[in-house]
C-alpha cells in the first residue's frame, strides 16, 4: 500500500529537530522506522511532516558516565548487540536486542524509536522499566529526566509529548537481569514478555498483558513468591487472535518465573 503524502525534513541538529517539531502539530519524528512506516502503510497514522533523525550523530553514542551507561536514543539493536560499553556495564540489553526480528530490522531499529512506539509488544519497554532505567526528554524549554516507570503512558503514548524529543537512555550497571518471552514465530514481537532484576530487591516487569509494562514487585526472587505476586497484580490482558486473556496470565506467571532463574543464573 503507499504512503499517503507526506512532507520530509533532515535535520542537522538536535536543536533544529525540535524547532520543525514545534513548527508543525502534525509533525513525527523517524528513528528507524521500522514500525512508523509501517503504521504509516496501515493508515493508522498520517504525520503531515516526517523529520528524520539520520544524521544526529550525538544520539547515536554509547558510554559510561560514572557508574550509569548512557545511551543516545538513535542507538540501532545491533550496535548495542556488538558495544563493549554494554558487555561490561548491562549486557541483558545486548541479549534482549539480539532476539528483535532480523538482522535487517536490526540494522535499523533504535532503541529510542522502539521505546517511543510504547507497543506493549516491543521488547525493550518492560526491560527497561525493569533495569531502572531514566529517559531524557528535549523540549523548547530545556531537559527534562524521567523514569522508565513513569515515561509509559498508554498504547503509542509516552511521556515525550508534542515537539518534544527522546534523546538519551540512562541505565545503572548490573548483571543479574533476565528476559523471558512467547513470540509470533521465531523472530516476532511478543505475545506475553517479562524482564527480570534480581540486582537487589527483585523487579519484575510484565509486557503484553496491559497497555503498558506492568510491574511487580515479589517478595523474594523464589517461584512461588514469584507466581503470587503476579497474580497479585490483578492483570486484565487482552483476548487476541494470538492468545486467550487467560493464556496471557498463565504465561505472565511461567515467564516471571524463567526470567527471574535467569538473573540468579539458572539459564
Amino acid at each position: 500500500m503507499l504512503l499517503p503524502r507526506v512532507e520530509y525534513a533532515r535535520p542537522s541538529s538536535v536543536d533544529e529537530a525540535l524547532r520543525i517539531l514545534r513548527e508543525h502539530d502534525g509533525a513525527r519524528a523517524l528513528a528507524g522506522g521500522q514500525t512508523l512506516i509501517n503504521v504509516m502503510k496501515a493508515r493508522a497514522a498520517a504525520p503531515d511532516v516526517l523529520v528524520d533523525l539520520a544524521d544526529l550523530a550525538d544520539l547515536r553514542t554509547i558510554s559510561i558516565a560514572g557508574d550509569r551507561l548512557e545511551l543516545g536514543a538513535m542507538v540501532t539493536n545491533a550496535q548495542l548487540c556488538e558495544s563493549d560499553e554494554v558487555a561490561v556495564s548491562r549486557p541483558i540489553l545486548a541479549e534482549v536486542a539480539a532476539q528483535i526480528a532480523d538482522v535487517q530490522v536490526r540494522n535499523r531499529g533504535t532503541i529510542g524509536g522502539n521505546v517511543c512506539a510504547s507497543d506493549p509488544t516491543n521488547h525493550f519497554p518492560p526491560l527497561l522499566v525493569a533495569l531502572g532505567a531514566t529517559m531524557t526528554i528535549a523540549g523548547a524549554d530545556g531537559e527534562r529526566t524521567v523514569s522508565a516507570d513513569e515515561f509509559f503512558l498508554g498504547v503509542y503514548m509516552t511521556a515525550a509529548g508534542p515537539g518534544e524529543l527522546l534523546t538519551k537512555l540512562s541505565v545503572p550497571p548490573g548483571k543479574r537481569d533476565g528476559f523471558a518471552s512467547v513470540p509470533i514465530g521465531k523472530d516476532g514481537t511478543c505475545i506475553v514478555s517479562a524482564a527480570a532484576s534480581v540486582n537487589g530487591k527483585p523487579r519484575i516487569v510484565l509486557g503484553c498483558v496491559d497497555a503498558v509494562p506492568v510491574l511487580v514487585r515479589p517478595s523474594s526472587a523464589e517461584p512461588d513468591a514469584i507466581r503470587e505476586a503476579v497474580r497479585g497484580a490483578n492483570l486484565e490482558p487482552p483476548t487476541d487472535v494470538h492468545a486467550s486473556a487467560d493464556y496471557r496470565r498463565h504465561l505472565a506467571e511461567v515467564l516471571a518465573i524463567r526470567a527471574a532463574a535467569q538473573a540468579q543464573g539458572g539459564r
